[in-house]
């Protein structure tokens, strides 16, 4: 992996986890505007990091975990998970023993997808992907619904680290039909689940609802504007 920090170190932890595609940097608009106050951390998986090879989801957690130690960070303010990134920061919830201040799904990609169509799909996730690197953006339009020259380094610089490999390994351990590993009911309170209302992950809010008690008080919010800094259509 590769990491990038944005405030004071001594400021509390704000810990990213980016959607599939794109680096790590693509939450750096957020970073810029919460540095002043927290201390940011925003790592690139290895699926696109170039010279590295993605193993499993628990190696990435490891990763992390590794990375935070020497960072001095010994609680988490808040976790922050986009799109496939919260498959991961699934892992990485039910594994820390870091405590958890709050959690920030956006649009996250809760899919439970059978083995054989995970295999079927990764051929063409990484074709789309590279696509986006061998046109320097130009197919951002046709893959996402939106040309916003803003995120296109954020593709670009993915595209350019992915390999085949690493995208099969990656399909072949996230997004599994099994069931969603369990929450502490006191962290389930400290939960926001956000889904733009046009993107494709909203259908996810009704199987995350039932999987938490409804004591939990968590919170799910369908939003006809999109966030600034997001898409809402991401995989």
């Amino acid at each position: 992996m590769m990491f990038q920090t944005y405030g004071n170190r001594n400021h509390p932890a704000v810990l990213f986890f980016h959607a599939m595609g794109v680096t790590g940097e693509s939450s750096e608009p957020v970073a810029n505007y919460l540095q002043d106050r927290y201390f940011c951390i925003l790592p690139t998986s290895t699926v696109y990091c170039k010279g590295q090879k993605y193993v499993s989801k628990a190696d990435e957690v490891r990763q992390v975990e590794e990375y935070l130690k020497p960072q001095g960070v010994e609680r988490l303010e808040l976790v922050v998970a986009s799109s496939i990134g919260a498959d991961l920061a699934m892992a990485f919830l039910t594994g820390t023993k870091l405590p958890i201040g709050h959690v920030f799904f956006d649009g996250g990609q809760f899919a439970q997808i059978g083995k054989g169509t995970r295999r079927m799909m990764t051929p063409f996730l990484y074709l789309a992907i590279k696509s986006l690197y061998w046109s320097k953006g130009g197919t951002l339009k046709k893959i996402m619904w939106c040309d916003d020259d803003a995120i296109k380094p954020y593709f670009i610089a993915a595209g350019k680290a992915l390999t085949y490999g690493s995208m099969r390994r990656q399909m072949a351990d996230s997004l599994e039909d099994k069931p969603f590993p369990a929450l502490p009911e006191d962290l389930q309170c400290r939960c926001w689940f956000e889904f733009g209302s046009a993107e494709d992950h909203l259908k996810y809010r009704a199987g995350n609802a039932g999987y938490s008690d409804v004591r939990s008080q968590e919170v799910f919010r369908a939003v006809s504007e999109p966030v600034p800094g997001r898409d809402r259509n991401r995989a």
